[in-house]
């Protein structure tokens, strides 16, 4: 199903955009539910008198705000709200280093089933990405992948799926120098150094960054509202959020692709 919010055209589009986690990758379908509980679990051990369910509403509200930015960024947020409750907060760092060993404890057999060839990569991605993927290499459009993971994970998990050969304009993901890499400031450098205008930019995103710093352009921004892991039908949460920042458009998955390329593009080959 396709949810069309706007009339859009992006047959001046030059490049596309798009998110990874949740948006192409399913690798890491999940990560909520070791994230947010390893937050609550933080800040239950403050014993301010708040319930498991107050934190968790608490947790849960700035760590889907920030998802599309890089995991520091929730990890920096956790550390507020601990020193809002009168504790000593460790270093953000330290909190993601946390986080991401609990997740590499949920996703391991995923990447390995990958590494080994004992899955083929579609069963990690949403159902017709690549055939969108190959389909917009075509028309001669310049892609890039952004991910808020760190940059060395996301470019080996776009190995394993086979999709880094898509993206000629690169696989960027979060650095330890977490201020030099956003997702606005590449839309910046790629405005800049391929002399295009914002409203030539297509972007492809499941979070609420992506959407945003494309519509903040001028771009056209579709909105891919995946109910995870499955993805064959729209998740009414993603899909309110994503609305809420300007999405132009709401699918599931990709499979209606000559449908959702004809709105795009209309009659352009």
């Amino acid at each position: 199903m396709i949810e069309l919010i706007r009339p859009v055209s992006a047959r001046q589009a030059r490049v596309v955009l798009f998110d990874f986690d949740g948006t192409l990758s399913l690798i890491r379908t999940g990560w909520q539910d070791v994230m947010i509980p390893m937050m609550v679990e933080i800040l239950l051990e403050l014993k301010t008198g708040e319930t498991e369910d107050q934190l968790r509403e608490i947790v849960t509200e700035f760590v889907t705000r920030l998802t599309g930015k890089q995991t520091i960024y929730q990890m920096i947020a956790l550390a507020e709200e601990v020193r809002k409750r009168g504790g000593t907060p460790l270093d953000p760092l330290e909190y993601k280093k946390r986080y991401l060993q609990l997740l590499w404890e949920k996703i391991k057999d995923r990447v390995r089933e990958l590494e080994r060839g004992e899955a083929p990569p579609e069963k990690y991605l949403v159902p017709g990405a690549r055939e969108l993927l190959e389909s917009l290499k075509a028309r001669g459009l310049k892609m890039y992948l952004a991910s808020g993971t760190d940059q060395e994970y996301a470019r080996h998990e776009a190995d394993l799926l086979d999709i880094s050969k898509y993206f000629d304009g690169g696989v960027y993901g979060a650095l330890d120098d977490y201020k030099r890499f956003s997702k606005a400031i590449l839309i910046q450098q790629i405005i800049s150094t391929m002399g295009v205008s914002g409203e030539q930019i297509l972007g492809f995103g499941d979070g609420y960054v992506e959407i945003e710093n494309v519509k903040q352009v001028g771009g056209v921004a579709v909105g891919v509202a995946t109910d995870e892991p499955e993805c064959q039908k729209v998740n009414p949460w993603k899909r309110q959020r994503l609305i809420g920042v300007g999405a132009d458009l709401i699918i599931p998955n990709y499979l209606e692709r000559e449908e959702l390329l004809q709105i795009l593009f209309g009659d352009q080959n």
